[in-house]
Order: C-alpha cells, then sequence, then structure tokens
C-alpha cells in the first residue's frame, strides 16, 4: 500500500558506538525520504563519532575505527542532514526510543537548534509489537515474505523498515486494535497523524520521557523523587534541582525542555 502522504516522510537508521542517548555517537546514518508524489531520495553518510568505536559494537554492525578515521564529524555534515529532512515527518525502527533522540543530541551538540518535536513520528516497531512482537528480521519476513539480507547495515534497515510499514497497511488498513485499557479499538489508517499516534509509546515532553505529561496536559518529572510532580512545581520550590539536572548526565535535549520550562514559569 502507498503511503498516504500530507509532507515528505523520512525513514532513518542509526549505527552508533552504544545505546547511551546522552554520550554514544553516530558512525554511521540512512536517510531515505519519501515524497507525497512517491519519488524517493536516499542519503547514506558515514561519520567519524570522535571516540572509539567499543569492539561489542562493531560485532553488531561492522563498523571500526579504520572504517570512519576519514570520514567527516557529524558536525561537518549537520546542516546537509538538517536540510535534506527540513519540513518532513520522520520514521524508523525503534526510532521513537532511540534514533530521533540520538539525532536530536548530535544536533544539540553541533549548534544547530532544529526543533524535531514539531514532527509526526512513525515507529514501526511500535506497531509491529503491539501487532505481533518480534524484532525488525522477523517483521520482514512475516509481512513482506522475504529475508532481512545485510541486517544491521543501516541502509539496509532502513528500507527494510519502510516495506514493512506499506505491507503493515495491507495487512492491518481493515484490523481493529484494542488499547491497554480496553476502551476503544480502531483501524490502522494511511494517515500519518494517526499512524504518528498509534506508533507512541507515551506522552513525552522530552525524547527520553524525563518529563512527560500527565492526564491533564500538565509537565511532570517521571522518574526520581520528584516522579509525577509538576515541573513547575518543583522549580518554585527546589530551586536547586534544576542545576542538578543541568550538570547531571542527562540529555541535551531534555536539559533544552527543562530550561524552557522554567524561563517559561519565571515570566508568569
Amino acid at each position: 500500500m502507498r503511503l498516504n502522504l500530507r509532507n515528505p516522510i523520512v525513514f532513518l537508521d542509526l549505527e552508533t558506538t552504544g545505546i547511551n542517548i546522552a554520550s554514544d555517537r553516530i558512525v554511521e546514518i540512512a536517510l531515505l525520504k519519501i515524497n507525497p508524489e512517491g519519488s524517493e531520495e536516499e542519503k547514506l553518510y558515514r561519520i567519524n563519532p570522535e571516540m572509539p568505536i567499543p569492539e561489542n559494537a562493531t560485532r553488531i554492525h561492522g563498523i571500526s575505527d579504520s572504517d570512519v578515521a576519514n570520514e567527516p564529524t557529524f558536525k561537518e555534515v549537520a546542516k546537509t542532514i538538517a536540510n535534506f529532512i527540513e519540513g518532513c515527518d520522520l520514521a524508523g525502527f525503534n526510532s521513537n526510543r532511540f534514533d530521533i533522540p540520538l539525532l536530536a543530541e548530535e544536533f544539540l551538540r553541533s549548534g544547530i537548534d532544529i526543533d524535531l518535536k514539531k514532527r509526526k513520528f512513525i515507529d514501526v516497531q511500535a506497531i509491529f509489537h503491539k501487532m505481533e512482537k518480534r524484532t525488525l528480521t522477523a517483521a520482514y519476513k512475516l509481512y513482506c515474505e522475504k529475508d532481512l539480507e545485510d541486517a544491521h547495515s543501516a541502509m539496509a534497515d532502513t528500507k527494510a523498515t519502510y516495506e514493512v510499514l506499506k505491507a503493515q497497511l495491507d495487512r492491518y488498513h481493515e484490523a481493529e486494535y484494542e488499547d491497554n485499557h480496553g476502551q476503544k479499538s480502531f483501524p490502522i489508517k494511511n494517515d500519518i497523524n494517526a499512524l504518528s499516534e498509534f506508533s507512541a509509546y507515551d506522552r513525552n515532553v522530552d525524547f527520553m520521557g524525563r518529563i512527560v505529561y500527565d492526564e491533564n496536559g500538565v509537565e511532570v518529572f517521571n522518574f526520581g523523587k520528584n516522579k509525577g510532580v509538576s515541573v513547575e512545581k518543583v522549580l518554585r520550590d527546589q530551586p536547586g534541582y534544576y542545576g542538578w539536572i543541568m550538570n547531571g548526565d542527562f540529555p541535551l535535549y531534555t536539559k533544552k525542555v527543562l530550561t524552557a520550562i522554567k524561563i517559561r514559569t519565571f515570566n508568569k
């Protein structure tokens, strides 16, 4: 089934030095742009992460220090990547929890203030797990009836993810899904807004879910001693908490969101 698009959508996959959003770096990024009329554009970059690539990471994606020694840093290609995804929604496999948060961190480290939260996100893994609960290789076999060659090659994974989403739409466009509370069911629609909502796991304010919206739409902390407490209340009652987070090992985007709330609270 061809995607019903209002805006271009970019499927992405990252190969990285590890899985820590705050400290790990991109070593390869694959981008596949699907335009509303169906044309496709692709970009693939090897990136020098400016840090050693751990052996366990190399065993997964096959990229070693020598492979990226003469490649550009992310900062050197950041503007080109930002321009390529400008005005596009974003999709991937586990992208809501990993690829997009890590990409946002890389942009901030490069001094590019791109607000990815304005985009619609479609996480093909979330759709898959809600309907079948398996992995990308299994998803490709199940939905596309083909074996995934070159798994953990960024472009192979990116193209497979795009194919899986189209096959999911073919399979589930008339299916009904019951939410976790058993309160409603609805078909998976060929609509970016509906797919973005369906593939979301939570109501994050930042990417990592350190700050979330509660049932009343209020920003609350989602960890530690202040879990469930309004961010504005904590900033008023515990002024040192802001400094603790800003000096701690938290993602840059979390710090950016917290600072915006602090400024808004102060202006009140």
